[in-house]
């Protein structure tokens, strides 16, 4: 049996990596420090053999006992509200999280992949956004804490395969949802579904012009899967090309929701707010013969049923 470790598991994306190795039948050794996971998430697996949790903060010296075969980096706060909280948290696990799990794969001969995310090419200049790329990133503005932490490390991670000949992937996440997101993590789905639920105003950024090009979990999970299992140690794009603006975005969830009392508002966009955010996945469709195959509308709906267990209307 095959044993992988999952940083970050009792996330929102963790969570559905543990599901899905346990299904292809490995051991599967969770680890988390609760941040801004929930063990809720994982619960369902504790009584399963070839399941194992770890509470821990892989900023710390991190020891797995046994065979290791792969390892999956996903410890991260990944929401503005919580890297903004959180700057320092988010830095350190980006480069000594990161730091750490590189060792611990070359001592275990072990491959791992780092979750990075669409976040590295900044407020991007170019549209779509491909893997050569290099982005347009504000190292000191107020979201450079999460941007610069993952740019370290897709650096540090091509380095251990460069100089230690590291068996490493890299998948950059666009934006993803479906079930187990946070209530209040502060991202746009979980903000509109919650407040469209209690009959509050949606929260809109300037003109809601911005566009985003959402993913449902399950695609997701199944391009890191093949990505973990390919000969490809380069960053591969993983997300829906199928663009958006906010505005168009909250409108659907207003018409899924339908509670009349569900409105509009506007706030000031915030700082280095990305304008356009769009992959080309090319190279995912290429490499791993992976694209997405939920629609937005099918997401939505399943989205939406866990929202309406979680939420409390008004």
């Amino acid at each position: 049996m095959k044993r992988i470790l999952i940083t970050g598991a009792a996330g929102f994306i963790g969570s559905h990596l543990c599901d899905r190795f346990i299904r292809e039948g490995y051991h599967v050794i969770g680890m988390d420090n609760l941040l801004t996971g929930n063990i809720k998430n994982i619960e369902h697996l504790f009584p399963l053999a070839n399941f194992e949790y770890y509470h821990h903060d892989v900023t710390k010296f991190v020891h797995v006992p046994g065979r290791l075969d792969y390892i999956l980096h996903f410890a991260s706060p990944a929401s503005p509200i919580d890297y903004l909280k959180m700057p320092i948290q988010t830095l350190k696990v980006g480069s000594l999280g990161t730091h750490n799990l590189l060792g611990l794969a070359k001592s275990k001969e072990a491959r791992i992949l780092i979750a990075s995310t669409s976040e590295v090419y900044g407020d991007p200049l170019v549209h779509p956004q491909k893997e050569d790329y290099w982005g347009n990133v504000n190292p000191i503005g107020p979201r450079g804490v999460y941007d610069e932490a993952k740019r370290f490390q897709e650096a540090i991670t091509m380095a251990y395969h460069t100089y230690h000949g590291l068996e490493t992937r890299i998948v950059r996440i666009f934006n993803t949802y479906g079930p187990r997101m946070r209530v209040e993590d502060g991202r746009v789905l979980p903000a509109f579904f919650s407040q469209a639920i209690r009959g509050e105003g949606l929260t809109v950024f300037g003109e809601g012009n911005q566009t985003r090009s959402f993913c449902y979990v399950d695609d997701l999970v199944e391009g890191i899967y093949r990505l973990l299992l390919s000969d490809y140690h380069l960053p591969v794009n993983i997300g829906n090309p199928s663009e958006i603006t906010i505005m168009q975005f909250a409108h659907e969830i207003m018409q899924l929701v339908n509670n009349p009392q569900a409105h509009i508002i506007y706030n000031p966009l915030p700082v280095d707010d990305p304008k356009q955010r769009q992959p080309d996945i090319t190279l995912a469709r290429k490499i791993l013969n992976w694209e997405p195959t939920v629609s937005r509308e099918e997401g939505l709906k399943r989205t939406y049923e866990y929202f309406r267990q979680v939420v409390t209307p008004a």
